[in-house]
């Protein structure tokens, strides 16, 4: 490797390891797990004791705000410095704690001087799970705010517009940007990783809590009020307009390699998967974390994409007003459609493969 290429790949925060050194000895997963279980136990302990002692405390939103903050600061400085899972999950725990204080404080006085039913709450703990997202020196940490900050996200959305699924389709878009951008920088890119994964599991969680007909607000549902009337097809418009987006990034990665008729049969595909989102509805947006996952190469998250899909159309199935007979016969029919569906794909690829072995024969 020539000097200049390993100093490029050193000043991008990529490492580049020595001929001359070994390489390091990773920890087994079992090892870390026990690790990570004995720093969530210890934590436990620790801020039970903290707990009995600062009881008092919850009587004073100031005195509750400012000890969360000191516990949040503490793990801080504790994930920079150390590099062991049990003082990591310590760590983890104790910022948990910190945040739960910080929240109880600010619900305090928020339901004190605007009501217990208003959404200034929510937007409060969205900003903090968002900041928290991007300083804290730990990808756990970081993939739980920004888990946190989507679920934060969603309740603020439906408190504050009464729009579940634009919440989801908002979160949608941003993950397909942060995916599509996640090497444009090299020294970030886990971080941006631990972004995704979170905002991943949050849009899981919403859209499997809006498929089983529950609500995040331990009862609550959402009232006729602020955007209602553009649900539930908001969500299904967002997760078009992310696909859309996907599809111009990745023409104009490969614009010399994708002809007219490919890009013809793109653009009509995804106007079939939008006359299907009326009625199957979140079936978009799995099929954008689909088609997300397969144009970066990554496998986890084609396998979100398929956990979404799986989702949406069990839940379309199961809330599908018609007899179990004729749910039967439409999977018997569809299972049939998909096997056609096969058999032909197989015979134009071996079909093919004979014309090219003959081609390679007669050259």
């Amino acid at each position: 490797m020539s000097r200049s290429l390993e100093n490029k790949l050193i000043e991008s925060g990529i490492a580049v390891s020595q001929p001359d050194v070994a390489a390091p000895i990773e920890t087994p997963w079992f090892v870390r797990a026990i690790q990570a279980f004995s720093g969530w136990l210890a934590a436990l302990f620790l801020l039970g004791f903290i707990g009995m002692g600062a009881v008092f405390l919850l009587d004073s939103s100031v005195a509750s705000a400012i000890l969360g903050l000191m516990l949040i600061g503490g793990a801080y400085a504790l994930l920079r410095q150390t590099h062991s899972d049990f003082l990591e999950h310590l760590a983890l725990a104790a910022s948990l704690a910190g945040q739960m204080l910080v929240a109880w404080a600010l619900a305090s006085v928020l339901g004190s001087t605007l009501g217990w039913d208003n959404a200034g709450l929510w937007w409060a703990l969205l900003v903090l799970q968002a900041v928290l997202a991007l300083v804290m020196p730990s990808l756990t940490h970081r993939t739980f705010s920004a888990f946190a900050a989507c679920l934060a996200f969603y309740l603020a959305m439906v408190e504050t517009a009464s729009a579940p699924t634009m919440a989801g389709g908002l979160m949608l878009l941003g993950l397909t940007v942060l995916w599509l951008n996640e090497f444009r920088w090299p020294a970030h890119v886990r971080q941006l990783e631990a972004l995704g994964y979170g905002l991943l599991l949050g849009l899981l969680a919403i859209q499997s809590v809006g498929y089983f007909g529950q609500s995040l607000l331990l009862g609550r549902y959402f009232v006729g009020s602020g955007l209602d009337w553009l649900e539930p097809w908001a969500g299904d418009a967002l997760g078009l307009l992310a696909l859309l987006l996907l599809l111009r990034h990745l023409f104009q990665r490969h614009a010399h390699a994708v002809e007219p008729g490919m890009r013809v049969a793109t653009y009509t595909a995804v106007l079939l998967l939008a006359l299907l989102s009326l009625e199957a509805h979140g079936l978009s947006h799995g099929a954008v974390v689909v088609a997300l996952g397969f144009a970066i190469g990554h496998r986890g998250v084609m396998g979100f994409g398929g956990l979404l899909l799986l989702l949406s159309i069990g839940s379309y199935y199961y809330w599908l007003d018609v007899t179990l007979l004729a749910k039967a016969m439409t999977l018997f029919a569809l299972g049939l459609l998909l096997l056609a569906i096969r058999w032909v794909l197989l015979c134009r690829w071996h079909t093919g493969a004979s014309v090219a072995v003959e081609e390679g024969a007669d050259a």
